[in-house]
């Protein structure tokens, strides 16, 4: 859904910090989108009696507009915590609590909080009226000092790093599972070109209410369906490293291995989580991505930490790219200094290259290779004219 710039916008918007034994950092990026759809949630101590040391963290990837994911973005976990306490806000003038919630009255919150957010919206006059049809995914993760709650409605995505593996993945709602189809055909619906109607990519959405009106049917078993799957885990202090969120920019063009791989060995280069979130933007963007990207990084304290080792081949593999960038535009052929396509396309066939970032590979280093070319190339052209040829070598 929605129209394409002629040249990405790659203005990055970061956020870092740390509290509960954990540290995180996020980045999103509006790239080829004409809109910036995308919001999130970060939250280190939740505003309620008891649950200071518990965090929450969230993205949303908004689609036909960001309104639905920039409120959720600002009021679900609020929606949330009223279900879980059985209150109307959670914060830190209700009267103190004897202890936290349950795990099965935590679970059932966030259903709840789910489901009312998207009842609660549906009555702003814009959605109720079709003069905005917006809509929005959700990934989340609620954490307490013993378990992870991670929540998920949509294509959006979260995966646990655990004892240097994928140990967990939420799991899209698309409309040609079985299971989302089934739902969509009950209500009336089909699933042609893997799309609710042949139009929405998504199964499960907060928002959407042209998918949320068949006469008969509770919210649940709409073509579009707000509730979210929980999964809830134990931690395991000494085996968990890390948790991303992303939405499907970032996953159209990399698996949760590669994915998780590549923050494994840029974690081993920088503590700067920012600067981490932004690589993972960045080599998205080189991979193709046409999306907006969005991608929250928590580091948990058995977290990848910086090594000298990593650091100095990471050194030595950006002197090499440099050093072969300088000696392909020393040489200019019969048709002069070659592009930056040309560039890229000869790094990606040199079999003396040193071991690329696992995950990221040559994409990764875009920003090093074009730096060098920057410097180096006199005929450099500044109008951006074939910008989507540059960005897809």
């Amino acid at each position: 859904m929605g129209a394409f710039l002629d040249k990405p916008r790659t203005e990055k918007h970061n956020l870092h910090d740390e509290g509960n034994g954990l540290r995180y950092g996020l980045s999103s990026m509006q790239g080829w989108r004409v809109e910036m759809e995308d919001a999130h949630t970060a939250v280190l101590g939740l505003p309620a009696p008891g649950m200071t040391d518990w965090s929450f963290f969230a993205v949303y990837d908004g689609h036909a507009g960001s309104k639905v994911a920039n409120y959720c973005s600002k009021h679900l976990l609020e929606h949330i915590m009223s279900a879980s306490l059985g209150t109307q806000g959670g914060s830190t003038d209700d009267p103190p609590a004897l202890a936290p919630p349950t795990v099965e009255n935590i679970k059932t919150g966030i259903r709840t909080g789910f489901l009312k957010i998207d009842e609660h919206m549906r009555s702003f006059s814009d959605l109720r009226n079709g003069m905005d049809r917006s809509g929005s995914t959700a990934v989340g993760i609620l954490m307490s000092p013993e378990h992870f709650f991670f929540v998920n409605c949509g294509d959006s995505r979260g995966v646990l790093y655990r004892n240097s593996n994928v140990c967990f993945s939420t799991l899209d709602h698309k409309p040609c599972n079985p299971r989302e189809r089934e739902r969509i055909q009950n209500a009336g619906g089909s699933v042609m070109i893997q799309r609710v109607n042949g139009s929405l990519a998504v199964s499960r959405a907060l928002g959407d209410y042209d998918y949320k009106c068949v006469d008969g049917k509770g919210p649940t078993e709409q073509l579009v369906s707000p509730e979210p799957e929980v999964y809830e885990m134990v931690r395991a202090p000494e085996q968990d490293q890390f948790i991303v969120l992303a939405c499907d920019g970032i996953w159209d063009v990399m698996t949760n291995e590669e994915l998780c791989e590549f923050v494994k060995s840029r974690l081993e280069v920088s503590d700067d989580l920012e600067r981490v979130c932004n690589e993972v933007v960045d080599t998205c963007l080189h991979k193709g991505s046409r999306d907006n990207m969005s991608v929250v990084l928590v580091c948990l304290p058995n977290a990848p930490k910086v090594s000298e080792e990593a650091v100095r081949k990471d050194a030595e593999l950006n002197k090499y790219m440099e050093s072969r960038v300088e000696e392909m535009l020393s040489r200019p052929g019969e048709e002069g200094f070659p592009d930056l396509v040309a560039v890229m396309r000869s790094l990606s066939t040199d079999i003396g290259m040193p071991p690329l970032p696992p995950g990221g590979g040559l994409a990764s280093k875009r920003s090093v290779i074009e730096a060098v070319y920057n410097r180096l190339n006199p005929y450099r052209e500044e109008d951006g004219n074939g910008a989507e040829l540059e960005y897809h070598w």
